[in-house]
């Protein structure tokens, strides 16, 4: 069975204008990246837990803040890696300055024997949705159309 993730994709209207916000993945290999690198905060979960639940769960994890619904599913996407992605979208605001991620260990650098800790999440922002396509990782973008297309037609 392939790898699954749940993640929450945050949105704010500013000025008529959608914002998305994302985060960056932290540790060495993300370290100089960015067009591309950004994506949704979210994670792994196991087979007996609730997708929704593991989102809200990893959401927490990755940028410290306990969202609330109401969650506007936003479906499943099949990444290049075969790992089946799984986001709800909120409405909510938050400042991607009081950012505070769970850190993980890594062996840095590498076969030197040294383990060090790095954040899951080492900076957050908010984005335009143009911006946002261009910083996203493109296994993602999908949920930022489907996103665009729900609020459109609501009334």
């Amino acid at each position: 069975m392939p790898s699954q993730s749940a993640g929450i994709l945050l949105y704010r209207l500013t000025k008529g204008r959608l914002e998305v916000f994302l985060a960056h993945p932290g540790g060495p290999f993300w370290a100089k990246k960015d067009r591309g690198a950004w994506t949704i905060p979210k994670g792994e979960f196991e087979a007996n837990e609730e997708p929704i639940t593991a989102a809200v769960r990893e959401f927490f994890e990755e940028t410290g803040a306990q969202v609330h619904g109401p969650f506007i599913p936003l479906g499943s996407v099949r990444q290049r890696s075969g790992k089946v992605v799984s986001v709800w979208a909120a409405e909510w605001d938050l400042d991607p300055q009081r950012l505070k991620s769970n850190s993980f260990s890594l062996e840095w650098p590498p076969k030197s024997g040294r383990q060090q800790e790095f954040p899951e999440v080492d900076k957050a922002a908010w984005f335009s949705v143009e911006e946002g396509r261009m910083k996203m990782h493109s296994g993602q973008l999908s949920f930022i159309e489907r996103l665009q297309g729900i609020l459109e037609r609501r009334p």
